[in-house]
């Protein structure tokens, strides 16, 4: 004996595993026909409607988009396989490329973690950034941090390794106890430093920095970090006092020269 069974729209959302609203959705946008009404205007679904939806069910779980799917779903075989092989091959190419993205940011979560770094820091320069923060200094530990971020920034991946060399070697157990003293002294100058005391401070700087930075002499500063260097004199500027940027000065103007202090 033949006979048909109607649904209603709760009934098809809880049979298939979707909601009402979902269901509405596809008949929206086309993907499923709007089926009988009853006399009181309730849709009637029958079994060939929760075939559908189950099919539709299964497009979605691929991450086929629902205005790929009519083609896919209408009984036309030599354009569906045809349209499946090609859609297939974009999800396989876009699901390998999120994959990539998704590695790529867990590798990132995990050096972050490694590195003990606040997650706005690159990891890589968190040892030498936390070595300043410990000093307990705020205005030279945030243009500390924030140096570091334009930093990274500016050099590019090309330029990171030599950044990176650059922030161990100053944070190693040698170095470290000789950059924390510069890095206090320097915060300490103020208006009333003297002038002896500021050409001391900068000789002290140098002689510290320049066999560091002449290992990485050799390093070809992109054109970037060139023609962004007034935005690491400007993020200074807005932060430190007149006599710590005459020393900044000071010090730039003897390493760019070359000058032994």
């Amino acid at each position: 004996m033949w006979w048909w069974h109607a649904m209603r729209s709760s009934e098809l959302a809880r049979l298939s595993g979707l909601t009402v609203r979902a269901l509405r959705h596809y008949h929206q946008v086309g993907i499923l026909d709007e089926p009988r009404r009853s006399s009181n205007d309730y849709r009637n679904y029958d079994v060939h409607d929760l075939v559908r939806v189950l099919r539709i069910k299964r497009l979605v779980a691929l991450g086929i988009p629902l205005d790929r799917m009519p083609t896919l779903l209408d009984d036309r075989e030599d354009d569906r396989e045809k349209d499946a092989a090609k859609l297939l091959d974009e999800l396989e190419t876009e699901l390998t490329e999120q994959i990539d993205r998704l590695t790529a940011q867990r590798n990132l979560v995990v050096s972050v973690r490694a590195h003990r770094a606040m997650p706005d820091l690159p990891p890589e320069l968190a040892p030498f950034v936390a070595l300043i923060a410990k000093a307990e200094l705020p205005t030279v530990s945030r243009a500390d941090r924030d140096q570091a971020v334009l930093l990274a920034h500016l050099a590019g991946d090309d330029g990171m390794p030599h950044i990176v060399r650059l922030y161990e070697r100053l944070s190693s157990p040698d170095l470290a106890p000789v950059v924390s003293s510069l890095v206090e002294r320097f915060a300490r100058l103020d208006p009333e430093t003297s002038d002896e005391d500021a050409d001391e401070l900068t000789g002290t700087f140098v002689a510290t920095m320049q066999p560091i930075l002449a290992s990485v002499a050799e390093w070809e500063r992109p054109n970037t970090l060139h023609q962004n260097a007034h935005l690491l004199e400007e993020q200074t500027a807005e932060l430190f006092n007149a006599r710590q940027i005459e020393v900044l000065k000071a010090i730039e103007r003897r390493l760019d020269s070359g000058d032994a202090p």
